[in-house]
């Protein structure tokens, strides 16, 4: 029997403003990734498909509302396979429509940053790679 390959699926969420400028979370202190900036987002979780785990995400986690019709498929990041644990697949999505003002509801701060500026902050791997895959578009 062939073995299934198993991974883990997260969701994150490029919000761009009026002015063009993308919302930035800085991981709060004692978090893996402590003080770099990362797209919002998380785990997607059983039962869920990405834009239902995207909706739950930032509503849980900058208490904002937004609807999955508004969420575009972007790019996506992927660890390599490493021993003892699935690796971590991003999806990103882009949104430039939601309800409310976007507040740090799990600690850390929130900023919002010109495509250049958001490429110039300090960022785990995977979002290194979203943020190059983004900026590929953008230069297209």
């Amino acid at each position: 029997m062939e073995k299934i390959p198993t991974w883990m699926p997260v969701v994150a969420v490029r919000l761009v403003d009026d002015r063009g400028r993308w919302l930035m979370h800085r991981r709060p202190p004692g978090k893996h990734h402590a003080g770099l900036w990362e797209f919002p987002g998380g785990k997607v979780e059983g039962g869920e498909t990405p834009a239902e785990a995207l909706v739950r995400e930032v509503r849980e986690e900058l208490d904002i509302k937004i609807e999955s019709m508004n969420l575009v498929p972007d790019t996506f990041a992927q660890e390599a396979v490493s021993e003892g644990r699935p690796p971590i697949v991003i999806l990103l999505y882009t949104c430039a429509s939601w309800s409310g003002e976007p507040r740090p509801l799990e600690g850390g701060k929130l900023g919002w940053f010109l495509p250049a500026d958001a490429a110039l902050l300090d960022r785990p791997p995977l979002d290194v790679a979203l943020m190059s895959g983004l900026l590929e578009k953008i230069a297209d």
